[in-house]
């Protein structure tokens, strides 16, 4: 009976010291984050699910997986956030198919590619408030940004966390996010003390803000169910410019065009409305005479002869083919603007409630690339007073879009140059395929020999006529030629410098200007950057030359009087 006893007290013992074993090897609890008296995000990753094509044993790297997350960004200090903006540094070649609550800050439209990390912006609701003028309410001092896409090769359990989340308002400091588990990060970013704001004004709006180029939507006139607005395009850069511009954004509350004066549609088209919710709720309106109800709608300007027209034109800085030129080269053509009125849908329908569009972007037929940010809320634009009293009209509301000159990685130049100098009989042709090739080109000709050089009247062809040229040329060096022979630089414009002397106190050069489109050029310019030689800028014979005032190495050109058309 003693042994007995013994025996399970021994089984006893051995059980809670296995049990206790067992405790100790439990992981112990992440610790509760630190207060934050700042902004505080967080990024939690919910799911991950496979989904066709089944690539995990053929390519599991490519293999596509269904992501959902959620960022949520909350306001713990004792100031508003105005304009909120935040940074997911995405790195599984992520493919983002739906945002609620914001909308990212470039103007992307969804799907986009973010596998390098993107910004979002608050919409609808922008702003985030204080606990202290809320006692508290979370609902308006949060937002949640519910996030679905794909991400690639990263399959369960592992989970494909960002490698950051930041604020990317000016002002803040945030420090590297903290993990909490494996699907959850998290960073308190507070105010930098050293920051001096001036982004916001005595009436309570922001600032406006600079940039290469800045759109204006303001609200001119109100009504329950529909409103007039007048957009402005403004040119700030000294080299930058448009030729048949195209605007266009994206309608977040199924708004639809109805008219326009100073710009039109590039589609007249209103089946989405007779055929969508617009045609179910305003059963008796005549949509044949509407313009468009394209969620995202292209804007383009109209010609020069109706500037005054009193049906379509008849706005200031209307009517110009398209075309905005840089401030320093003519102020008075580097704006551009139209009216449209814009008929809302439910729960809108009141003359208070308004919601510009989103997800700005612009174009030209040879111009820069541009990134447009969110539309920001600024002091009402004061206009001057129709019946050309002394006193200003103001706008009823007013956003303003600032877009910047940017350069996409995968992005062709849009022009060439060629070499040329007095002491040398041939002609350095722009490169093998400068602007870009087409890939059917393989067959034709080589996308990767380099381009062989030519006698000088041959640039003044077409490339496609050359061919029997350079190979005259050739022939007569003494120089081999590729085969197949090389592409096309495809560009629609061209430049050749050629240096036309050089003597001991200086040289000179001329420069040829070559339109290969179907279209012509008004207002041609062009710009010359010379770091070391610029300073030394003497004169420009048969242009109109100048140095730029802000950028001491550029030389900028542009056609004299009468002769400013750079014809097809």
């Amino acid at each position: 009976m003693a042994a007995f006893k013994f025996s399970a007290m021994l089984r006893s013992l051995i059980l809670l010291l296995a049990a206790a074993t067992a405790i100790s090897q439990t992981p112990a609890p992440s610790p509760a984050p630190a207060p934050c008296n700042g902004i505080f995000l967080t990024y939690t990753h919910a799911e991950t699910a496979r989904i066709p094509p089944d690539l995990t044993l053929s390519d599991p790297a490519n293999q596509p997986y269904r992501f959902q997350s959620t960022l949520t960004i909350l306001n713990n200090g004792l100031d508003d956030l105005v304009s909120w903006m935040a940074f997911v540094g995405f790195r599984h070649k992520e493919l983002l198919v739906s945002a609620s609550n914001a909308v990212l800050t470039d103007g992307t439209t969804l799907p986009a590619q973010v596998g390098n990390g993107t910004t979002f912006s608050g919409f609808p609701t922008a702003d985030l408030k204080t606990a202290v003028e809320t006692a508290g309410d979370t609902t308006q001092m949060q937002v949640q940004v519910q996030l679905v896409g794909t991400q690639f090769g990263v399959k369960p359990p592992a989970v494909p966390m960002p490698t950051n989340i930041s604020l990317q308002n000016d002002g803040f400091i945030c420090p590297s996010p903290t993990m909490q588990g494996k699907s959850q990060m998290y960073v308190c970013c507070t105010k930098d003390p050293n920051f001096k704001a001036n982004d916001t004004l005595e009436d309570g709006f922001t600032a406006r803000k600079s940039g290469d180029l800045t759109i204006t939507y303001d609200v001119t006139k109100t009504y329950e169910s529909s409103y007039w607005a007048q957009v402005t395009i403004a040119n700030h850069n000294p080299l930058g410019r448009l030729d048949n511009w195209e605007l266009s954004w994206d309608w977040m509350k199924d708004e639809f065009i109805v008219g326009m004066k100073g710009g039109y549609p590039d589609v007249v088209d209103t089946n989405e409305c007779i055929f969508g919710k617009q045609g179910q709720y305003y059963k008796d309106f005549d949509f044949s005479t509407a313009l468009n109800c394209q969620r995202r709608p292209t804007i383009v300007d109209l010609p020069l002869e109706k500037t005054n027209d009193t049906t379509l034109g008849s706005v200031p800085f209307c009517c110009r083919n398209g075309t905005i030129l840089p401030p320093q080269m003519d102020p008075s053509k580097s704006t551009s603007a139209f009216l449209i009125h814009v008929f809302k849908m439910p729960p809108d329908n009141n003359r208070s409630q308004l919601t510009p569009p989103q997800n700005w972007g612009i174009k030209g037929r040879l111009n820069p690339d541009y990134k447009c940010g969110p539309p920001v809320r600024v002091s009402p634009t004061l206009f001057p007073h129709p019946s050309g009293q002394l006193s200003d009209t103001s706008a009823v509301a007013s956003w303003q879009v600032v877009c910047n000159i940017s350069q996409a990685k995968a992005a062709s130049p849009k022009c060439c140059v060629s070499f040329s100098a007095y002491y040398n009989e041939s002609v350095v042709p722009c490169n093998t395929c400068a602007c870009g090739c087409s890939r059917g080109t393989s067959n034709t000709c080589s996308s990767t020999a380099p381009s062989v050089l030519l006698p000088p009247e041959a640039l003044l062809i077409p490339f496609e006529n050359r061919t029997a040229k350079a190979l005259a040329w050739a022939a007569l060096k003494h120089r081999t030629v590729p085969n197949p022979m090389p592409c096309g630089d495809n560009c629609g414009v061209s430049l050749n410098w050629h240096v036309l002397s050089d003597y001991t106190k200086g040289w000179s050069a001329r420069i040829t200007l070559f339109n290969w489109e179907d279209e012509s050029y008004a207002d041609w310019f062009a710009a010359v950057e010379m770091d070391k030689a610029a300073l030394g800028f003497e004169k420009v014979y048969s242009f109109n030359g100048t140095m730029l005032a802000d950028h001491n190495n550029t030389i900028f050109m542009q056609g004299l009087k009468d002769f400013e058309f750079l014809v097809a």
